[in-house]
């Protein structure tokens, strides 16, 4: 017998594998429209859909393993890095999908959201937020939207050498920012952003990198503990912000 393992789960969404199989459990069927609309329209390797009964989407188990994880050292070669950014490349320069994502005004409205509430409840001090929160700013400019993955974490994508061999996870993938995009795959591994920039190809403006660095920090470390997560661990969020002080 197969055993099952808990890869994920909180109040929204679980996924466990089962041997070679992925099972997605999702309150919000929208999300998962999203993920297999996105699956087929992404112009680099994404799981194979299995088969679909709402609540629950099956998908087949990518060949590799994951360039990284918040909070370790990853282990994955430069090439590989620059191969992921060139995989980010391939995504945005696609057709983009035909559903919007959030607005520069929409994020400013999420971030100051999220600030007043970390200050309110003593989160993090108050300087810390402070000091992201003006280093954010740079993020939020009109941008050419692309079609990004959206949640491009480096846990999401899966390597076999130097070779991509698959991007999962793609429910929040919309119209938006390349380089949220490459913010998010670089997170906590600021030693790589020279080989992801190297493998996308494009000039790139590193602030505002670092910019959504400290954006994407500070919008979610609310959501991480509401859910039983710990952005505290060493190399996560608060560290994340800590290093643009």
């Amino acid at each position: 017998m197969e055993e099952i393992e808990v890869v994920v789960a909180h109040g929204e969404r679980a996924t466990l594998r089962v041997g070679d199989v992925f099972l997605k459990i999702d309150v919000d069927q929208t999300r998962t429209e999203v993920e297999v609309e996105a699956m087929a329209m992404a112009p680099i390797p994404t799981p194979e859909v299995l088969w679909r009964r709402p609540p629950v989407l099956a998908l087949a188990a990518l060949p590799g393993t994951a360039l990284g994880r918040l909070g370790e050292p990853s282990t994955a070669s430069s090439a590989a890095w620059a191969a992921a950014g060139a995989a980010a490349r391939l995504l945005h320069d696609a057709p983009l999908p035909p559903w919007p994502g959030r607005s520069p005004d929409e994020m400013a409205s999420r971030l100051d959201r999220e600030c007043a509430w970390l200050l309110a409840n003593d989160v993090l001090p108050a300087d810390l937020v402070t000091r992201n929160r003006r280093v954010a700013e740079a993020a939020l400019r009109p941008w050419t939207p692309v079609f990004i993955h959206g949640d491009l974490q480096v846990s999401h994508v899966f390597v076999d050498g130097d070779e991509v061999t698959g991007v999962i996870d793609w429910s929040e993938a919309a119209q938006g920012d390349a380089l949220f995009d490459l913010a998010v795959l670089t997170l906590g591994h600021e030693e790589h952003l020279g080989d992801v920039v190297a493998g996308h190809g494009t000039d790139v403006d590193l602030d505002v990198i670092r910019a959504w660095w400290s954006l994407r920090s500070l919008v979610a470390i609310r959501w991480l503990i509401e859910n039983g997560f710990d952005p505290s661990s060493p190399g996560c969020e608060f560290d994340v912000l800590r290093a643009r002080m």
